[in-house]
């Protein structure tokens, strides 16, 4: 089963944050084999961390809810939130697959919050590094739309979903995540 993990930075967490880095790249280093995506998002002057991303095959809902709150940030306090949902690779691939790689260009995160019956079920053009729809815990109900893209500016990202079909819309850059 494919899960989304978005863990939010909490404000004045950097610090910390940067103190727990190998830990957290260690604990990663245990799900390399489950990650189909994974990167901080970061905040306009792209230095700051925001958050963190992490899309992974695993078992269950019960390993999905310790892989998301057994993480090293999360137990110290940098994150103020985590949002976990189902997820289905729409792709079919990894974002070490990504034909652009992992260099060069703007990256996003898009989250579109739904409403209503489900939209944006169709892989839309663009340059995708990771996309597909956010799901009930059953997995049965759409909930929303999660996409890792390069796209020229975080307007043009935006436009991947149907504005009018979401409560909300987020655009966060983005950044290709794990050890240098």
């Amino acid at each position: 089963m494919e899960f989304f993990c978005y863990h939010r930075d909490r404000p004045g967490s950097l610090a910390l944050r940067d103190e727990l880095l190998e830990e957290h790249w260690s604990y990663m280093d245990r799900y390399a084999k489950e990650l189909i995506a994974r990167g901080p998002t970061m905040a306009d002057d792209g230095d700051t961390p925001t958050g963190s991303v992490h899309i992974a095959d695993l078992p269950g809902p019960a390993a999905a809810r310790a892989f998301a709150f057994d993480e090293p940030n999360y137990q110290a306090g940098v994150y103020r939130d985590v949002l976990l949902r189902r997820w289905r690779n729409t792709l079919g691939r990894t974002m070490w697959d990504f034909p652009g790689g992992a260099e060069g260009g703007n990256r996003y995160l898009v989250l579109g919050h739904g409403t209503g019956q489900a939209a944006d079920l169709a892989v839309p053009p663009g340059e995708l590094i990771a996309y597909g729809p956010l799901l009930s815990d059953d997995g049965t109900t759409w909930v929303g739309t999660a996409a890792l893209l390069r796209a020229p500016g975080p307007g043009a990202a935006r436009t991947i979903l149907t504005e009018d079909r979401y409560a909300a819309i987020e655009v966060h850059n983005w950044q290709f995540g794990g050890r240098s």
